[in-house]
């Protein structure tokens, strides 16, 4: 398959120009075709929510299970009508607070919608992106559009046009080159057709800031029965994985760093290169501590302070993806404290994991 590219990177700020530029990518979509897009959270591979013919091509090209619902974009609040049967109050009063941003919410759904995009369960994920450049390709288009992560299931999400390009050129029939992923992490997702609504993945927009609007909220459990359909993406299967595996540690900041540099001596006495997700912290630790003689054989990747987690957020997936490149044997990574912002980064890291200690 022919993939073509829209690069608009250097006309994000000119609406008019972006119109011109994206109006083939819009078409594409009107059309049954697959296009990729970058949002503020991860970048998207979309087709129109409302064809079940072209929702089966983002299937195809991601190599995603069928049972793995997707979630829907809109441009405009009106959408809403044709796709789910009834916006609960506390919904609005989310839409209010968190819309164009990244918040993805589970209602009713109607027919209109097709089974294949909510892995046949009655609700289905909506959300409105705010980056400008989704959301000028989204009203071109004039239709909702699925919209998955833009990468190769099972593997880290792409908040980069680089990334995109590498996993699905060939496999989709467009791909709009944008600005670098502003969150970096997929959208929080809550379930608002149950009472108390529920958190089925947690994002940038936390529990604690979901509760200043509406109250009191769950958190659901780390990971669907296999046995299930999960009602929301990342539930249910492996996610996030780098090519090598990755150890995560998870102790008090001392120790974790002294158990990180005793595991990479031996994996590099062994031969073997060594990756090391570290923080500003201790990446200088980890750098002095190592013999000289292994360091060429270490790659040290800092995910930013720990005073500053939505850094981390935003570095997290990429850094993955760097560790790709530089063909790293293993991957050995501080963890952090599961609370807030926290708890969505863990989230991500644990499903990345091959082991945690």
């Amino acid at each position: 398959m022919e993939t073509k590219t829209f690069d608009v990177r250097d006309i994000i700020e000119d609406r008019n120009a972006l119109e011109d530029k994206l109006g083939e990518a819009a078409e594409m979509l009107k059309n049954g075709g697959t296009v990729a897009f970058p949002t503020e959270t991860v970048y998207g591979l979309g087709a129109n929510a409302l064809d079940e013919a072209a929702v089966k091509k983002i299937f195809e090209a991601k190599g995603r299970p069928s049972d793995n619902p997707l979630i829907v974009h809109i441009a405009e609040t009106d959408q809403l009508k044709e796709l789910v049967k009834e916006v609960p109050e506390k919904a609005l009063r989310l839409m209010d607070k968190f819309w164009p941003g990244p918040l993805s919410i589970i209602m009713e759904k109607t027919a209109l919608v097709p089974d294949c995009v909510t892995a046949g369960l009655g609700t289905a994920a909506i959300r409105m992106p705010e980056n400008p450049e989704a959301y000028v390709l989204l009203k071109l288009a004039g239709c909702p559009v699925a919209a998955p992560s833009a990468n190769l299931s099972g593997k880290p999400s792409p908040t980069k046009p680089e990334h995109v390009l590498h996993d699905l050129t060939g496999r989709v029939n467009g791909i709009v080159l944008g600005r670098t992923c502003d969150v970096g992490i997929e959208s929080t997702v809550i379930d608002m057709s149950t009472e108390p609504p529920v958190i089925l993945r947690p994002g940038i927009i936390t529990k604690e800031d979901i509760e200043a609007v509406i109250g009191t909220v769950k958190i659901a459990g780390r990971k669907t029965d296999q046995q299930s359909v999960p009602k929301a993406p990342g539930m249910k299967y492996t996610h996030y994985a780098p090519n090598a595996p990755m150890i995560l540690f998870d102790s008090d900041p001392a120790e974790m760093t002294a158990e990180i540099l005793k595991r990479a001596a031996d994996e590099l006495a062994q031969g073997k290169k060594v990756g090391i997700i570290a923080t500003d912290e201790t990446r200088g630790l980890y750098e002095t501590q190592l013999a000289p003689g292994l360091r060429p054989n270490t790659c040290i990747l800092s995910t930013g302070s720990r005073g500053d987690l939505m850094t981390v957020a935003h570095n997290i997936f990429h850094i993955l993806r760097r560790f790709d490149e530089e063909k790293v044997d293993i991957i050995l990574s501080e963890s952090f404290e599961a609370e807030g912002i926290g708890f969505s980064i863990m989230n991500r890291m644990d499903k990345a994991a091959d082991e945690i200690k």
